[in-house]
């Protein structure tokens, strides 16, 4: 991304080269990037939370914490997000969308199929985070 980046800088001040599609492009690999990733974010414990409570805590409220938080509102929000999204991703498809751009890159309905994509990698990511968190014996 950062070679792309590089790339149209480039191209467009020094060469006086300017692509659409290239800007484009960078957009397109952020997106893929961190919908993609945020499954496997949650799978390692690096997204961002709120310290306030959480940090203070001992294991066993840390573990309630998390379970209420996959629970009540990871998941819900998750599915709410694939639902309310899902007829713009089918419609997207429908009528294989373009871009809004003249010269951009023809694959709109491709980064609309990131959003589903994204709300399935973390609700399962998040199942298998409940399912260790279950089974796990609360610390006395």
């Amino acid at each position: 991304m950062v070679l792309t980046q590089f790339a149209i800088v480039m191209g467009r001040y020094v060469f006086g080269v300017n692509s659409i599609a290239a800007q484009e492009s960078v957009l397109y690999l952020h997106a893929t990037l961190f919908m993609l990733a945020a499954g496997y974010t949650l799978l390692v414990d690096k997204h961002v939370r709120v310290d306030v409570f959480y940090a203070k805590a001992s294991p066993a409220t840390r573990r309630r914490i998390d379970i209420f938080g996959h629970l009540f509102l990871l998941l819900p929000s998750m599915g709410a997000l694939l639902y309310w999204s899902w007829p713009s991703v089918r419609n997207s498809w429908k009528i294989l969308e373009g871009p809004l751009s003249v010269g951009g890159i023809e694959a709109v309905f491709l980064m609309k199929t990131l959003i589903p994509a994204f709300c399935i990698l973390v609700m399962l990511q998040s199942v298998s985070v409940l399912i260790r968190l279950l089974s796990k014996r609360a610390p006395s």
